[in-house]
Parts: C-alpha cells; sequence; structure tokens
C-alpha cells in the first residue's frame, strides 16, 4: 500500500513502533543509526541472555521491515549524506526532545525548505510546546500525568503503571495514523506538514474518557486491584475461575444491564441464585442504588455470590457458557495458552521470520490487520547494525571509494 513511499525513521528506542507500522504497510523505511547502532539495542532481554546488538528482543519487537544504515548526524558530513537521503524521501519520524533535532539543522522547517512535501512526525513526551514540553518523562510519569494510573493499582496504596511499558506505544500508533492522515492531505495539496504527537494525549485517551468524569459531573473512577471504585461501589472486572481467573462485568444501565440479567439468569439456571435475583432490573439496578433505594451491601453480596459461583467453574466452562448465552465474559489467557490459541493459528497469525545471521527461525507475532488486496508481508527481520549501508549508500551514488572513506572516518 505505500510501497512508493520511503520514510527516513530517525527515531530512538521511544519512536520505533510508529516505522514499523509504516513498513508493515510497505514504505520503504530506512532505520537511521548511530554508528555503532542505535542505544535501543541495548534494551534486553536478549536472545539466549547474550546483550549482543543483534539479539536485542525489544530491537527484534519494532523493527522488522525496515533497513538499517548508521550515519553519524552530529557531524557536517553525515549531515550533507542524510541531505541527499531527504531528496528521494517522503516521512521523517523522531522522538528526541524537542528542539534537538532542530540546533543540529535537522528539525521540520530546515527540511521542508529542500523537501517542502515533506511529512515530518515528531513524537514527545508532552508535545512541541507548552510549560511541560521541556520536561524530561519515562513511561511511568508519562502514565501518571495522563490519568492511566489513577485507575491501576490496590485500593488505599499508591497507583502502579502497566508492567509492559505501554505510552510510548500509543504515542507511535498515533503518529503512524498521523502520517498517514498528512500523507492524504500531500496527495491532494501537494503540502508537507509537521505531526506533532503529545504521548500523555495519547496515553489518555487509554483512561476511556475516565480523566473526563469530574468535568462532566460524572461519578470519578477510582483504583481497586482487579477493577474499580465508582462511587460507593467495588466493581469487580476480575474474577478468579476454577483455573485462572475471567475478566467479567455484573454492572447496570442499558449498554451492560442485559448482559447482567444474562448472567443471572446463568446462575438461576445453575442453581446459583434464587427467582429474585434473576428478575431484577438491572437495566435500572444503578437508580436503586445511587438513590438510595437499596443499600450498596446488596451489590456487595451479589457480587460474593458471583464470585463463589465463578470460582468452582473453569475458564474453558464459564467461555463455553459466555458463548451460548451472550454473556460479558472472557477468559484471560496466559502467555502458553495465546501460543497455543486456536484462533490465532486459525487466522495464521504467528509467523517464522528467518535470522540467516544466526542460522535460524524465530516465531513473531502477526501482522495488526489482515488486507485482502494487499496483505502485510513481513519482507525484512529486523537489521543488523548498518546491515544496509553499502546497499543504501551505493543507490544514492555515493562511490565504493567514498563509502569507505566514511567508514574510516567514522561518519557511517
Amino acid at each position: 500500500m505505500l510501497s512508493p513511499y520511503r520514510v527516513l525513521d530517525l527515531t530512538n528506542e521511544r519512536g520505533l513502533l510508529c516505522g514499523q507500522i509504516l513498513g508493515d504497510l510497505g514504505a520503504d523505511v530506512i532505520k537511521v543509526e548511530p554508528p555503532g547502532g542505535s542505544p535501543a539495542r541495548r534494551i534486553g532481554p536478549f536472545l539466549a541472555d547474550n546483550p549482543h546488538p543483534d539479539r536485542s528482543l525489544f530491537w527484534w519487537a519494532y523493527n522488522r521491515n525496515k533497513r538499517s544504515i548508521t550515519l553519524d548526524l552530529e557531524s557536517a558530513d553525515g549531515r550533507d549524506v542524510f541531505h541527499r537521503l531527504l531528496d528521494g524521501a517522503h516521512f521523517v519520524i523522531e522522538s528526541d526532545d524537542p528542539g534537538y533535532l532542530a540546533a543540529r539543522g535537522l528539525g521540520y522547517r530546515d527540511l521542508s525548505v529542500r523537501n517542502p512535501a515533506l511529512v515530518y512526525v515528531s513524537i514527545t513526551p508532552f508535545g512541541q510546546n507548552g510549560p511541560k514540553a521541556g520536561y524530561a518523562a519515562t513511561d511511568l510519569t508519562l502514565m501518571a500525568s495522563c490519568g492511566v494510573m489513577i485507575q491501576t493499582g490496590d485500593d488505599g496504596r499508591p497507583p502502579l503503571r502497566l508492567g509492559v511499558p505501554q505510552a510510548w506505544l500509543h504515542g507511535c500508533a498515533d503518529g503512524a495514523v498521523g502520517a498517514l492522515i498528512a500523507n492524504h492531505e500531500h496527495v491532494r495539496s501537494g503540502i508537507g506538514q509537521h505531526v506533532d504527537v503529545s504521548v500523555q494525549q495519547s496515553a489518555a485517551l487509554a483512561t476511556q474518557f475516565g480523566i473526563v468524569s469530574a468535568a462532566i459531573g460524572a461519578d470519578t473512577w477510582h483504583r481497586i486491584s482487579g477493577g474499580l471504585k465508582v462511587g460507593p461501589l467495588d466493581v469487580p472486572l476480575v474474577w478468579r475461575a476454577k483455573d485462572g481467573y475471567v475478566a467479567l462485568s455484573v454492572l447496570f444501565g442499558p449498554s451492560i444491564g442485559p448482559f447482567s440479567a444474562r448472567l443471572m439468569r446463568y446462575l438461576y439456571d445453575e442453581g446459583g441464585c434464587d427467582a429474585a435475583l434473576r428478575d431484577k432490573d438491572w437495566i435500572g439496578y444503578g437508580d436503586l442504588l445511587f438513590g438510595g433505594k437499596e443499600p450498596v451491601e446488596n451489590y456487595a453480596a451479589i457480587t460474593r455470590l458471583v464470585a463463589e459461583f465463578v470460582a468452582a467453574r473453569t475458564k474453558a466452562d464459564l467461555f463455553k457458557a459466555a458463548t451460548e448465552r451472550n454473556l460479558l465474559l472472557a477468559p484471560i489467557t496466559t502467555i502458553d495458552e495465546v501460543m497455543a490459541s486456536p484462533q490465532f493459528a486459525a487466522r495464521e497469525y504467528f509467523r517464522e521470520v528467518e535470522h540467516p545471521e544466526l542460522a535460524g527461525k524465530f516465531r513473531y507475532p502477526g501482522p495488526f490487520a489482515k488486507f485482502g488486496a494487499a496483505p502485510i508481508k513481513y519482507r525484512y527481520r529486523p537489521p543488523t547494525v548498518g546491515e544496509h549501508n553499502r546497499e543504501i549508500y551505493a543507490e544514492l551514488g555515493l562511490s565504493p571509494s567514498r563509502i569507505a572513506e566514511l567508514e574510516r572516518k567514522g561518519i557511517i
């Protein structure tokens, strides 16, 4: 789909996914690394616990469908070579702090003079401007500042971030979408533009708009382990089954109430509750609780009853009932269960990717979407350091002697 387009990926470890998404869509993504390789290659875990720059599983996760060159952008010679690359490029992606590349003549204003049609994507913690634009940030501080962490952790204890870093991935996904939207405008008008992605703003969407609850006068969400606290209610969302855990919502209102009503019919049919609970008005039940017409303790008693019922059944039994009875319930799978999933197998999701440098194949997560006319292909496994130097620099018209000279100077 993007095969006519070239992307220059200048990102550090914070922005790698953006280029991979565009590469999966067919773009020619050139990963520009400093001599010796990107710092992201030093992030573990490593294959066979060998801390080698070409064996970082973090690097593998975010750099398929890219070609790699090394280039010293701090040097005048390196920037001259980069400008030659730029002449044939459609996108530049970067994730340095605001102003870092601009100070080296590589910001959007400088590069768009040479290439006016350029779509330039910046992925930064808080965007290019505003009082926090220059703040240092980590996944922890970003997830805290966007409001996600207020919902994660135990009641009465400090908030927690998710175990796997998430914030930058939200920003990268929005960066890829922003690049495509800007390119659509370029196709229409011929105009390039700067796409300014704030990771804080991107990750804020993961609160499911919980951050606006106070502003609109709605009940705000508070964390409890495995659920949420809404007003006076402790709402479990994760339940222990006989052989693991399931996700289940026991709530009310027009959107979720019908699912809760079907759940109670299931409990009744299995001898798990009485007819009064089966026939309760689950659409209007919230009005009773929040209006003081029914004690909050009654809802707590219902969740305890449901917890006992779920704990006596396996994930498979519960999921079978969910599919048969249209319940809002799903098993929480382990990594082993994900790898053995018949659903993934049926859709041919996992892919074996050749690593000739290691004389083997490795299983990778598959494409993020299935396209009928132009399916995503894994054209390149994650590149080794500077793997495509000679190939790409020859494409620019650099002679073998010039490439060798740049190598001797440490420019590439």
